[in-house]
């Protein structure tokens, strides 16, 4: 499907009105050639992860609908769920209004589970606010919904100190 994708094409940013209330997708980049995107279940809204985006995740998303980022710790290109099996097919995708955001709405297969340490959401944890002292994070998320080593064996973990 990588062909499909040679075939997009994104306008050149000539106006901030064409960009904000235009119809052509003109996406802006970071310094690093990324672009945000957060990514949601369709069906509930859950926040399930913020990932990013190159020029070729972009494009690889847009083609085959299913959700591809660029990882910054590996610096690699992915497709959500190639090793685990959990991916994210997109039922919609929107661009924030000056497009340098992109939001997707998934459904994952599988278990449902979108975070590699095996919880439905990368955001299972609350950080309280208003109060002093050291900050101890709150589990919102009561059980993990994989085991992640079962699901990706001696894959090297994403995470870096």
């Amino acid at each position: 499907m990588a062909g499909a994708a040679d075939t997009i094409t994104f306008a050149r940013r000539v106006s901030v009105e064409e960009v904000e209330e235009g119809n052509v997708l003109a996406p802006k980049f970071d310094a690093d050639g990324l672009i945000a995107c957060v990514t949601t279940d369709a069906g509930t809204g859950d926040v399930l992860m913020l990932g990013y985006m190159n020029d070729e995740a972009l494009r690889l998303t847009i083609a085959t609908g299913e959700a591809h980022y660029y990882s910054r710790s590996r610096k690699v290109l992915w497709r959500k769920g190639a090793t685990s099996g959990l991916t994210q097919r997109v039922t919609e995708m929107r661009i924030d209004d000056d497009q340098d955001a992109v939001w997707l709405k998934v459904e994952v297969a599988g278990s449902g589970a979108s975070c590699h340490v095996g919880f439905k959401s990368c955001f299972y944890r609350a950080v309280p606010t208003g109060k002093g002292g050291q900050v101890l994070l709150e589990y919102k998320e009561a059980e993990k919904t994989f085991d992640p080593l079962e699901v990706y064996g001696d894959v090297p973990n994403p995470t870096q100190l």
